[in-house]
């Protein structure tokens, strides 16, 4: 059992590495995760400009169900608001996060839903 700061430091080494090979520019914005104990966060992002060209939360659906239904909801919506700003492919962006769970159901719900990556 680590420390929690412990815990943190793996996540950020992790998303370093995932950072390094992962860039989203104009014809794939990159499609970033960020996951809380208690909520999920998706934005796509054109790293080039630095802009953010959709981006959803489960603190914006304020949804009361489980965290791996909220995740796929916050898919959906980021994936809708994607396609409605004109994305269809992104790079996935993980955060440094396992790709499992949460993160995991958020991904395959914005596929269902259209985007591609």
């Amino acid at each position: 059992m680590g420390s929690r700061k412990f815990d943190s430091r793996k996540r950020w080494v992790r998303h370093r590495r995932v950072r390094k090979n992962v860039r989203g520019i104009a014809d794939r914005p990159r499609l970033a995760v960020f996951r809380s104990s208690n909520h999920i966060y998706a934005q796509v992002i054109n790293d080039d400009q630095g802009h953010t060209l959709a981006a959803a939360g489960s603190l914006e659906l304020k949804l009361d169900d489980a965290k791996t239904d909220v995740a796929k909801a916050v898919g959906t919506a980021v994936a809708k608001k994607a396609i409605a700003a004109g994305v269809t492919k992104v790079v996935f962006d993980r955060g440094g996060y396992k790709y499992h769970g949460r993160v995991k159901a958020l991904a395959d719900a914005a596929r269902s839903e259209g985007l591609s990556f």
